[in-house]
């Protein structure tokens, strides 16, 4: 790994900071670093406030889109909410169906399937639209390619709002209203909101025109926290006070749906990291192993003993999609093996009986092994489809865009994408793309790099040091949990490999008089090096660490030195 120590900001506005805070010099540096250099910023940071959200009504069309809702509204017209299958999508459709249902009974919900539809908006949806007298579609993190598809239904009488977060297109659908941030000529203040993100601001719009304060939208910002996490958008600005107050929301008053998951975990307090990794995977498991409509129903159910039972049934697909992750990544490395493509730029692989659900799953898992811009393809009907996944500071979209030739469609971020293309296309787009990564890409960004905010010595980590640090939360993409440095520790010799395979190290360090308990997953290689007597460096996170009942400051190892 690549060890990067953040550059020192100015030491005077640091000085000055400390001072406005009554902080010590190490925060008021972690602050300066996140660009909070003033009292009042380092208040609106650590004390985030709803009055900080925008007006809805700065959003390109957002006056169309309410216009149009509240016409559908008035006049008894059928509304369909359409989403993704993910959980940005599922958690937008459920955001959206339960707020119009408390304005009109008219309202139904609509997801795709992965593998009869396939992503964003579908012919399939719009026939069904038709077919069910339905005049108005809004469309959630979808929709801002779908060119034809918005045309199609226009030409069946069906109007189409479109809320989407990715990048546009050349062009943009002739749509009703389309809301997205990303617009060229969308001045927005704030353009990294995730699809449930621009649905919210959706119905912060109708609110306002039906009497209703910010405060009576609270409920629905669970749903925005935990699209917010799974999606990986920058915790800043408006996020950051989304992401605050849905986190309030999950812990103190739950929807009937996460009360029945969180039901069938230990943890009582929730952070980001946990909706990421705990919440975020059993909401997606449900599109990927059966279909996204079941999470829709867990979330929007309202009665307990429903939830649990739909929260059991998605338990038991998030096991099978455990399982098929598994299986199929162990196939992906022996394919990356056997084809000897280690020393490439990129990795590509594909398999046609390898399940849809979980190849951007795969895709992630390949990325951490090789650390390559990675494509993951299965056979979709008469097509291939792909997950990608990219490394830090590389545009996985814009190279896709250099393979456009070779590719039917394709969509998505800087780091995460999906396409589908031929078969007879496959060789093909798998060399351009190695070519245009080989050309593009700074190859110092195919090393992992820690990116270390500043070195601390040991004795500086305290309970009230952590408590401070616990404030910067929510962390995130634009606020990530800080990363230490302490060089000349030694290991008290209490060493060892743990885990199922020994894969993990833990261990005590100490330097000078100061010994501290420490963890590093997938760190087991380094223990011959910490064993040795010899010093060494750790880079850190710092975390809390319960056991039996008794809890302590410990520190997460990311790499040794």
């Amino acid at each position: 790994m690549r060890w990067t120590l953040k550059p020192k900001p100015d030491t005077t506005t640091i000085q000055q900071l400390a001072e406005a805070l009554n902080v010590d010099t190490i925060i008021a540096s972690l602050l300066v670093q996140r660009g909070i250099e003033t009292f009042d910023q380092a208040k609106k940071f650590f004390r985030p406030s709803l009055e900080e959200l925008h007006d809805p009504f700065l959003m390109k069309d957002m006056d169309k889109a309410v216009l149009r809702i509240q016409k559908a509204i008035a006049t008894n017209e059928n509304i369909m909410v359409y989403g993704d299958y993910d959980v940005d999508g599922t958690t937008s459709v459920a955001l959206m169906s339960s707020y119009l249902k408390t304005l009109s009974p008219m309202i139904t919900t609509y997801i795709p399937d992965r593998y009869k539809e396939g992503y964003g908006v579908s012919y399939q949806g719009i026939d069904y639209a038709d077919d069910n007298d339905i005049s108005l579609i809004v469309a959630l993190d979808c929709g801002i390619k779908a060119i034809e598809k918005i045309a199609y239904a226009k030409s069946k009488g069906i109007d189409f709002i479109i809320c989407d977060h990715h990048r546009p297109g050349d062009q943009i659908p002739e749509a009703i209203a389309v809301l997205d941030p990303k617009r060229e000529d969308c001045e927005y203040p704030y353009k990294e909101l995730c699809g449930c993100g621009v649905g919210f601001k959706l119905i912060q719009g109708l609110a306002s025109k039906q009497g209703q304060s910010i405060d009576d939208l609270l409920p629905y910002l669970d749903l925005v926290a935990t699209a917010i996490g799974a999606d990986i958008v920058p915790i800043t600005g408006e996020n950051r006070v989304l992401a605050h107050y849905g986190l309030k929301v999950i812990n103190s008053y739950p929807r009937i749906g996460f009360k029945a998951m969180i039901s069938q975990i230990k943890k009582k307090v929730l952070t980001i990291t946990d909706l990421v990794f705990i919440i975020a995977p059993r909401i997606n498991a449900a599109g990927r192993m059966k279909h996204g409509l079941y999470a829709v129903q867990l979330l929007t159910e309202e009665n307990y003993t429903l939830a649990l039972q739909y929260a059991s049934e998605i338990e038991v697909y998030n096991s099978e999609r455990k399982s098929a992750d598994k299986t199929i990544t162990e196939e992906a490395l022996a394919q990356i093996t056997t084809n000897q493509e280690e020393d490439k730029h990129t990795t590509v692989v594909y398999q046609e009986d390898w399940h849809k659900g979980v190849i951007g799953i795969v895709a992630s898992r390949l990325t951490e092994t090789y650390y390559r811009p990675t494509l993951v393809f299965t056979k979709s009907g008469q097509k291939l489809a792909a997950s990608a996944r990219s490394v830090k500071g590389y545009d996985v979209y814009n190279a896709l865009e250099k393979c456009s030739d070779h590719i039917e469609q394709f969509g998505g971020h800087k780091y995460a994408a999906g396409l589908t293309l031929l078969e007879e296309q496959y060789e093909a787009f798998k060399q351009k793309f190695e070519e245009v990564v080989s050309d593009t890409i700074d190859t110092t960004l195919l090393t992992p790099e820690i990116t270390i905010d500043t070195a601390i010595e040991l004795d500086y980590i305290t309970p009230k040091f952590y408590r401070i640090l616990k404030q910067f939360a929510p962390f995130g993409p634009g606020n990530m949990s800080p990363t230490f440095m302490t060089e000349g520790v030694k290991d008290t010799g209490y060493g060892k490999c743990v885990g199922a395979d020994e894969k993990h190290l833990k261990c005590r360090v100490q330097k000078n008089d100061t010994a501290i308990n420490a963890i590093g997953f997938n760190l087991g290689t380094k223990h011959n090096l910490i064993s040795s007597g010899q010093h060494f460096k750790i880079a850190y996170a710092i975390d809390e660490n319960e056991w039996n009942g008794e809890v302590s400051l410990q520190l997460r190892l990311k790499d040794i030195n």
